[in-house]
Formats: C-alpha cells, sequence, structure tokens
C-alpha cells in the first residue's frame, strides 16, 4: 500500500520505497559499522525467501546497497527467485547446491561450500538448497536493491520481471565451473570461487602492509569485490573512495580506524566471522592486523573496474592508490599522526607480538 493509499501526504513522507519494502518483509535489520559475528548474528522467520534472515544496513552504505544474511534450514531449500538487482553471495557455514535456470526453464546446478563466493546473473531465475539434513546453511550477500527498489519504486517490476538478460547468461553450461580469466595484473573475472580462504593472492603493495590481494569480477556485475591478505605486525595505509565497501574478515584478528577530516577516530575491533563497514566517501580508513597470523579479508563493494567504476554511483575520483599530496586519496605512512602508530605497537603489545614495518621519521 503506497502513502497516498493510506490518506498520507506522499510528499511529506521520509520513508524510501527501499525502507518501506525492508520493513514489510518483517526480518530484523542490523545497523551500526560492525557486525561482531556473521555466523551468529540474530535471524527472523523470513518468509518471502522461505527461510530466516535478516538484513544488514551498516553506515556508509545506506541507500547504494545493502546486505541480508539468510539460513536455509536443514536438508530444505529456499523459494525460487529472480529479482531486478545484483548480488554476491558467501557462504558462511554449511553445504549445499543452487540451481540457476535459463530464459527456456533449462537448468543448471552447481555445489557450494564454506567460504564459496558467487553471483547470481542478474534476473535469472534461481533456488538455494541445503545439502545437510542435520544443520541449516548461512550465507551473506550484498546487493544493490536500495538503488533499485527506490528508483522504480515498483515491487512486481523488481521481482516479476520476465525479461531475460542474454548477455548475462543464456544457459551457457560451466558457467559457475570455476574458471576465469586475468583481466589485469591485480583483477581477476569468474562467476564462482569455491574456497576465498585459500584463493590465490597476486602482490598489492600499493596499499602497504607488504599485502597480497585480488579483484574480482563476477557475472558482468556492476559491482565487485576484492580479497586482501598482509601479515602479522602490519597495517595498511589510510584511505578513503566514493563508495563504501562492506569487509567480511575471513582470518586474523585486529582492528580498523575510522574519521573524517579533523574528527574523532573511531575504532573497529574484528576478527574472523565479522563484517564492517568503512564509512562513506568522507570517511579515511585504516587497517590493522593485530594478532598472531595474517589477516585476510573480503570485501564486497561498488566499483567494477570492467565498467568505468560505475560513475554515477561512485563519482570520478582521485586515484585511491596515489599520495594524497599528488593528488589521491591515500595517506602514506610518513604523513600519519604519529598516535596510529603508537596505538598500533600497544595493541601488539597485548598479545605479545612485535611490530614488522619500516621505522617512520626516525622513530
Amino acid at each position: 500500500m503506497t502513502a497516498t493509499e493510506r490518506g498520507q501526504d506522499p510528499i511529506a513522507s521520509e520513508v524510501a520505497p527501499y525502507e518501506e519494502w525492508q520493513q514489510a518483509e518483517g526480518i530484523p535489520v542490523h545497523t551500526g559499522f560492525c557486525i561482531e559475528d556473521l555466523r551468529t548474528a540474530p535471524v527472523g522467520h523470513w518468509a518471502r525467501m522461505g527461510g530466516k534472515g535478516a538484513f544488514i544496513n551498516l553506515v556508509g552504505s545506506e541507500m547504494s546497497s545493502d546486505a541480508y544474511l539468510c539460513e536455509i534450514p536443514p536438508g530444505g531449500s529456499l523459494n525460487r527467485e529472480r529479482h531486478m538487482y545484483e548480488e554476491m553471495m558467501f557462504v558462511i557455514e554449511g553445504r549445499g547446491a543452487t540451481v540457476i535456470y535459463s530464459a527456456d526453464g533449462r537448468g543448471q546446478t552447481f555445489e557450494w561450500g564454506p567460504g564459496s563466493l558467487f553471483s547470481m546473473p542478474l534476473n535469472a531465475s534461481h533456488q538455494l538448497f541445503n545439502g545437510q539434513g542435520d544443520k541449516p546453511a548461512r550465507y551473506v550477500a550484498m546487493t544493490n536493491a536500495p538503488l533499485a527498489i527506490n528508483l522504480y519504486h515498483n515491487l512486481d517490476f523488481i521481482f516479476n520481471n520476465p525479461y531475460n538478460f542474454g548477455d548475462r547468461y543464456s544457459g551457457e553450461q560451466g558457467y559457475f565451473s570455476g574458471q576465469g580469466k586475468l583481466l589485469s595484473m591485480k583483477a581477476w573475472e569468474t562467476n564462482f570461487i569455491s574456497n576465498v580462504y585459500d584463493f590465490q593472492l597476486r602482490d598489492l603493495r600499493e596499499r602497504g602492509a607488504m599485502g597480497l590481494g585480488t579483484m574480482l569480477e563476477m557475472s558482468d556485475n556492476t559491482m565487485a569485490c576484492h580479497i586482501s591478505q598482509f601479515p602479522v605486525g602490519t597495517y595498511k595505509k589510510a584511505h578513503r573512495h566514493g563508495s563504501s565497501a562492506l569487509l567480511i574478515i575471513l582470518a586474523g584478528q585486529g582492528y580498523s580506524l575510522l574519521w573524517e577530516d579533523g574528527g574523532e577516530r573511531l575504532k573497529v575491533d574484528w576478527r574472523q566471522g565479522s563484517m564492517f563497514s568503512n564509512g562513506n566517501d568522507r570517511w579515511f580508513h585504516q587497517h590493522f592486523n593485530s594478532g598472531g597470523e595474517p589477516a585476510r579479508y573480503l570485501a564486497l563493494h561498488w566499483g567494477s573496474r570492467k565498467y568505468g567504476r560505475l560513475s554515477f554511483i561512485c563519482t570520478r575520483r582521485p586515484p585511491g592508490w596515489v599520495d594524497i599530496k599528488k593528488g589521491g586519496t591515500q595517506i602514506e605512512y610518513e604523513d600519519e599522526d604519529p598516535a596510529i602508530r603508537q596505538l598500533f605497537e600497544a595493541e601488539l603489545a597485548k598479545v605479545g607480538a612485535k611490530i614488522n614495518m619500516p621505522p617512520v621519521g626516525g622513530r
């Protein structure tokens, strides 16, 4: 029911169509900067999906993207669905299979397990099944549903649209085989990764901390993601960019600092299973490995390199890996506040670890 049908002045309403739809779904909504553990975050009955779920609306993503948790009952399945928004899906726990249907009704099945990452082609009909009869399967997905629902404000168009994006998926066998191709030295295009925990990464030292990383393009999306890893006793360079990312910690423990120019720094602690937001384009963010093993995370975000970073969402911005003094958005180690390294050294001392960073300014 619309605001007009309820006898309200639609101009006076401050509830966006996406918020109205979300409220009607009747499941929990997680907000703030961080979810401590995706494995235990509360979920509720989700009639439309046929399982349990919760929305994730962390600070920074707001109305450009969202995420949701979904739990498939033991030995059960979710309802078959299709939708006019992109989503990237990461399996937290459990094993199962997905059937994806082409326009002529032919189904193609692929299996997944803990650590699997995949993306349904836009508006392709699909259904997920839990292959284990003794416990639920749980996954988290990032979508651009807020943008699509607010733009069209017509749920029938979003969820019951018969249009086939044949350029994205036309029923070709092996679509989710895990094969891929190298787009650049740091970008890999694929539709399925069986296990992000041991996915091979490439040198990505521009962000500092002797890090590794790989950018991922999936299912011809305008959204994208990347996996990053950095060693014990190190931290990355502070930076900011034009759209929010949602980071899922795959291994290790540490914290991230987030702040606006001249503002107080917010410290977000994380460990395996945590999810947090890096804020919006005004917020610098910086990641610190203060644990005893390499830290690895999966970042889901806007910004397909294949499609020019989708400039109407991620506005044309300075290069993210370039020194802010040279027109970029990255703060080099020698220019950061000395209090940042002092805090890191104090956090390492708590676990008996040593800093593994080059000295800065004689320190």
